[in-house]
């Protein structure tokens, strides 16, 4: 039996959801990467992806550098007011895939099995 229940993943990280039995707990995301956990509420995911946003304007005056996807200088805020985050730009791409990912699929669904019903 599965313990997860998985919404979206790519190459850097994985979003599920806990399963205790066969119920899926859908209260909370947690999100895996960079041996890194979170466990958020989709308010939550919303204002992590705001802050990936913020964090994208911050440093775009980094775009002609050419270490940009490799250095670890760009500091990544989170939902959890006592964690920053240092990231390279690509890892800052694909936590931002990661989370826009997982929201679209989770949006895609409540849509489907709730509002979509006829």
């Amino acid at each position: 039996m599965k313990e997860i229940e998985e919404i979206y993943h790519n190459s850097f990280g994985i979003a599920f959801y806990w399963k205790k039995g066969s119920q899926v707990i859908s209260e909370k995301v947690q999100l895996v990467f960079r041996e890194t956990g979170f466990y958020l509420t989709l308010d939550q995911m919303n204002q992590f992806c705001t802050l990936i946003e913020d964090s994208m304007v911050e440093n775009a005056s980094c775009e002609n550098c050419q270490l940009k996807n490799s250095c670890h200088k760009f500091l990544l805020k989170t939902p959890c007011n006592q964690i920053d985050l240092a990231v390279s730009m690509k890892e800052l791409k694909s936590i931002k895939d990661l989370i826009e990912g997982s929201l679209f699929k989770i949006e895609l669904e409540q849509y489907v099995y709730g509002a979509g019903l006829n």
